[in-house]
């Protein structure tokens, strides 16, 4: 299935999955009413990261496009340094995100396949812009935390209108074939393209941003697991190296969170008052 017609499909689940909490708390709907720049965000960071990484895989080889791709958790770590009230970023926290993407990278060079052609640059640029979009999305979220969670289902839905205007636009429709694609389908916009984005949301308004930016790199193991447990794949000693450095790589993370500063703020926030 192209991946514009399958994101305005799997979108266009996920959104009406957040509208039909809805039936049961009708003031869910009120979340709609943001400001413009709200909006824009949120368009801005469904929307554009999934169409700068479709255009990424159409102009680049998947695994260099996808391994570029992966910065988006070090720059998460990173770009939360600008965020104002939060506790100052530690070493613990680079050097945990640093280990997660020497993870990442063993991950995918020992598939024997990846190398970078100057011919695919316009591919890498568009992985490496979409990283920070995603980045820029999550962090930049936490700056309006005030907004519902609930408003991701309207993002969900605008992204899957402008995926179908570009589906028309580029690709030839495509439909899935019996009952289990069928399945599959549903099972993407309920899962990764639905409850994701918004226990997404959540964890970036409410939790660690810093240890959610490193736990993240173990996406692509996660998903390389499951291959090898279903038979798609093979384990490898790289498969293995992968876990340990990106294991590794949270519990230092994890470390750097629980530990007080020494300025005397909390990891969860900025100083307290003492006479308070």
């Amino acid at each position: 299935m192209p991946p514009f017609q399958l994101a305005a499909m799997t979108f266009a689940i996920g959104g009406l999955l957040g509208c039909a909490s809805w039936i049961l708390r009708p003031s869910g709907l009120a979340a709609l009413r943001q400001p413009v720049a709200v909006w824009a965000l949120g368009i801005g960071g469904l929307f554009g990261y999934h169409a700068l990484y479709f255009t990424a895989l159409r102009l680049a080889p998947p695994a260099e496009a996808g391994l570029l791709n992966y910065l988006w958790p070090l720059l998460i770590v990173l770009l939360s340094a600008t965020l104002p009230g939060e506790a100052g970023l530690r070493r613990g926290h680079v050097i945990g995100a640093l280990l997660g993407l020497s993870g990442v990278v063993a991950l995918f060079a020992g598939r024997g396949d990846l190398h970078f052609a100057a011919g695919a640059l316009p591919g890498y640029a568009a992985s490496f812009a979409c990283a920070f979009v995603w980045a820029g999305y999550s962090v930049l979220s936490r700056r309006v935390g005030a907004v519902p969670t609930d408003a991701v289902a309207g993002f969900c839905l605008a992204t899957a209108v402008l995926s179908l205007l570009c589906h028309l636009a580029f690709e030839r429709t495509v439909w899935p074939e019996g009952a289990t694609q069928w399945i599959a389908l549903v099972a993407l916009g309920l899962g990764p393209v639905g409850a994701a984005f918004y226990l997404w949301d959540i964890g970036m308004k409410r939790g660690d941003i810093r240890l959610l930016g490193v736990s993240s790199y173990a996406a692509p193991v996660l998903s390389t697991l499951i291959l090898v447990a279903t038979g798609f794949a093979a384990a490898t000693p790289a498969l293995g190296l992968a876990c340990l450095l990106i294991v590794a790589g949270a519990v230092v993370a994890a470390r750097a969170a629980l530990t007080p500063a020494a300025s005397g703020a909390s990891p969860a926030g900025p100083p307290r008052n003492p006479r308070r």
